[in-house]
């Protein structure tokens, strides 16, 4: 039903905005306006070019900041983090897995029933939970507790379909989208927390030994098995549907990419060398910067006005989070300077951020677009 709704939200603006865009343009064409906004947005269009020797500067660029920072720590502008996961899914697996996904405002639990390379994904059930929000700034004790509750009161509801290798532990899988320092495949140190949480005592503590001192609390006979961030569980899942899977990219709010390194070409890696010979890397790409990325006026104004200037560069001009407000700069511009939406800037234009999705980029044009036909009605009878 959602996907229905925002299809025909989209098709509606769509047809709308086509028939108020022959209206503009109609009026600005009369007015000399519309040379001035085709100037804007063929200078963008310029400056956004990515020819294919471009692209293969920006590889080249990448790949040297990625073998720095395979090299040592703090070496490079990417972190080419080590995850301590030397082995993925093959499709052989079987038994019944749990994970939890925890990165922002709510988490989800889910549970698979897996049948080997035969039955692959037999059955399959999750719930999303929100955590109310003086959680977020409580105590460590007081949140990881309203997890596991709600993680033992999932398991409570396991039916048929589902069931526990004899002898085995229900075993679970945790997603943990915040920094973490990790420091095995099933531990990791929290270095900081975003996205609206701010809980001091957890800060620096393992966040796998929190999780399971709240699981030992209630009873909750369950073992974290595997510790990882979004991208490498991507990975994760695309190597068991495809053996030849290698590398995951996230192009959501954020960005990020992991991949199979060989062991052996991480010099930083002073353990002793994985049976498989492989490692996956998490290489936090969304901070890699480089003179060949094609950055505009609006990439540039939009990272110095930031909470982090001069970070996070490539994510700031691909991801979903930032997207919306570099097409409101480009609408301020030629509501400015070529009188697009009419004689006056639209006020809600001039709010930074305003256009963070789809939706809301869709139902700004439309009620522009409404406006301007009300409009015209009125000048015109």
């Amino acid at each position: 039903m959602g996907k229905v709704t925002v299809a025909a939200t989209v098709v509606c603006a769509a047809a709308v905005c086509a028939a108020a865009a022959l209206v503009v343009r109609r009026r600005m064409k009369s007015t000399g306006r519309w040379a001035r906004a085709v100037a804007i947005l063929k200078e963008m269009e310029e400056k956004c070019g990515t020819p294919i020797g471009k692209l293969r500067q920006v590889a080249d660029a990448m790949t040297v900041e990625m073998h720095a920072g395979l090299a040592s720590e703090g070496g490079s502008k990417l972190k080419m983090l080590i995850s301590y996961v030397d082995n993925l899914p093959t499709g052989d697996e079987k038994g019944l897995f749990y994970a939890l996904d925890l990165g922002g405002t709510n988490f989800r639990v889910l549970r698979v029933q897996l049948g080997g390379r035969e039955g692959r994904v037999v059955k399959q059930e999750f719930e999303e939970v929100s955590i109310p929000p003086h959680l977020m700034t409580g105590s460590s004790h007081e949140l990881f507790d309203y997890i596991a509750a709600a993680l033992a009161k999932f398991v409570a509801t396991e039916g048929e379909g589902f069931h526990v290798s004899p002898g085995r532990q229900r075993e679970l899988g945790f997603t943990f989208s915040f920094p973490v320092r990790q420091t095995s495949i099933a531990s990791g140190d929290l270095i900081k927390w975003t996205k609206g949480f701010s809980i001091e005592d957890t800060v620096g503590e393992d966040v796998v030994g929190e999780l399971t001192k709240a699981m030992e609390r209630i009873g909750l006979d369950m073992r974290v098995a595997a510790l990882v961030n979004d991208t490498i569980g991507t990975l994760a899942g695309g190597r068991y549907h495809n053996k030849d899977a290698i590398a995951a990219v996230i192009l959501g709010t954020g960005t990020n990419a992991a991949y199979v390194e060989r062991a052996h070409a991480i010099p930083k890696w002073h353990g002793l060398l994985p049976k498989s010979g492989e490692m996956v890397i998490n290489m936090e790409w969304g901070n890699f910067r480089s003179s060949h990325l094609p950055l505009t006026e609006y990439d540039e104004a939009l990272d110095t006005e930031s909470l982090n200037p001069g970070e996070q560069i490539f994510e700031k001009i691909i991801s979903g989070m930032y997207l919306g407000e570099i097409v409101r700069r480009v609408l301020c511009r030629m509501a400015e300077e070529a009188n697009f939406f009419g004689d006056t800037v639209p006020p809600k234009l001039k709010i930074p951020f305003i256009l963070r999705c789809l939706l809301c980029f869709c139902a700004f044009i439309v009620k522009l677009c409404h406006l301007i036909f009300v409009s015209e009605l009125v000048k015109y009878g």
